[in-house]
């Protein structure tokens, strides 16, 4: 855990900026920062600096827990009406021969393959296309639920739900009661990319607003339900424009308290529209990973999607802020891959997963989707307990 030294060791860095230190005191006494603080975090503080704070928080809501699901995810199809400049997974109408559009016999089939194995979600999401429509994915949530009651299902970001609402001439409220209704339990974070009109406008121009995405997550969260958010970062934005996103996101919990955990998902250049602008390097990531822990003082849980960012990153990750590498993830349609993902073959076994966990001094904990403890194996033994192979053990680093 943080100690009290190391808290006094930032503190008393003669070469640390005076700013920093006022910063750092606020996070220690439990103050909110401000946009302009969270600006000069981007802007100033150093890794090791950002880490020691990051990393306070995190132990203080968690200790050394580190969180993890058994899930699977699913994607209807992905030809898509939209042109997201950073998109390298979708394919255009005219070129849906590259890509697939399942149907809901197929979908079903894919739910069915997991009968035998103690997955607890399945999260989907994907293109967005006319026939999939307001009634296929309500007769999908129902078929799904009618086949496996306890399937927790975590489908479709606000982009496809602003889609589905406006053909189907209903209202958000409408919509997503009726989504409810067939058997949705939560929503992924997906399709925030960046909030601000001057950025998202030229990256994912004709999708839904930041103020229509905020919007559809205030009425799920007014209806009960839990979701996540995520941010889109490391390409053509500014740190202001993070900050802003991050500002919308923590206003908004402030007024329902019904976000769970926040993503950042960086940005990846292959095969895509925006393949000429550098990725943002590993520090960077770390740094926006910590800043993100500071800034989200009312978010129970910050999460790297270990496929995107590779299982050594994410390891490190969790001395950053992060507390949750999502889960073991069965990618059947290599949605991961093709945006250009760390790992081309993203999927661990909880075995995996929990050695990845533990080798950087953490403990394992299995969750269901809205962080109910399924299994501690903090002190669990395999029956081939062994650590996985391919990947450098990394020391124990915290702060």
């Amino acid at each position: 855990m943080q100690t009290a030294r190391q808290i006094e060791s930032v503190l008393k860095d003669p070469n640390l900026d005076e700013d920093l230190k006022h910063i750092a005191r606020k996070v220690f006494a439990d103050e909110r920062i401000s946009e302009e603080e969270g600006l000069l975090l981007f802007e100033k503080g150093p890794l090791s600096y950002l880490g020691a704070l990051a990393n306070y928080i995190r132990e203080k809501h968690h200790g050394d827990k580190t969180y993890f699901n058994r899930n699977f995810h699913m994607e209807p199809t992905n030809v898509c009406l939209y042109t997201c400049t950073f998109c390298s997974y979708s394919r255009l109408i005219k070129k849906r021969e590259e890509g697939w559009e399942y149907t809901m016999e197929e979908m079903l089939d894919i739910v069915k393959k997991y009968d035998d194995q103690p997955v607890t979600e399945v999260h989907i999401v994907g293109g967005v296309l006319p026939q999939y429509d307001l009634q296929f994915y309500s007769d999908l949530f129902s078929a799904i639920k009618a086949h496996r009651p306890d399937l927790h299902v975590k489908a479709l970001t606000p982009v496809e739900y602003h889609y589905i609402f406006k053909k189907g001439k209903v209202s958000y409220e409408e919509g997503m009661k009726l989504m409810m209704d067939a058997g949705l339990d939560s929503m992924p974070g997906g399709g925030a990319e960046i909030f601000h009109p001057e950025i998202r406008d030229q990256i994912a121009g004709g999708k839904c607003s930041g103020e229509q995405w905020l919007r559809i997550h205030e009425i799920w969260h007014e209806l009960g339900g839990r979701s996540n958010a995520t941010m889109l970062y490391g390409h053509i934005e500014e740190f202001k424009h993070r900050i802003h996103h991050l500002e919308e996101l923590r206003k908004l919990q402030d007024k329902t308290g019904g976000f769970q955990t926040f993503i950042p998902l960086k940005f990846r250049n292959k095969g895509n529209q925006m393949s000429h602008v550098t990725e943002s390097t590993v520090i960077e990531d770390l740094r926006n990973y910590a800043i993100s822990r500071i800034y989200l003082d009312n978010f129970g849980h910050i999460k790297a999607y270990w496929p995107m960012i590779g299982r050594n990153t994410a390891q490190l990750s969790l001395a950053f802020g992060v507390n949750d590498i999502d889960g073991t993830i069965d990618d059947t349609t290599k949605i991961y891959t093709m945006a250009g993902s760390e790992e081309q073959n993203p999927a661990l076994s909880t075995e995996q997963l929990v050695n990845l966990i533990r080798r950087v001094g953490r403990e394992p904990i299995e969750r269901d989707t809205l962080y109910n403890v399924i299994t501690d194996y903090t002190d669990h033994v395999f029956e081939d307990d062994k650590l996985y192979k391919g990947y450098v053990s990394l020391p124990v680093v915290k702060g």
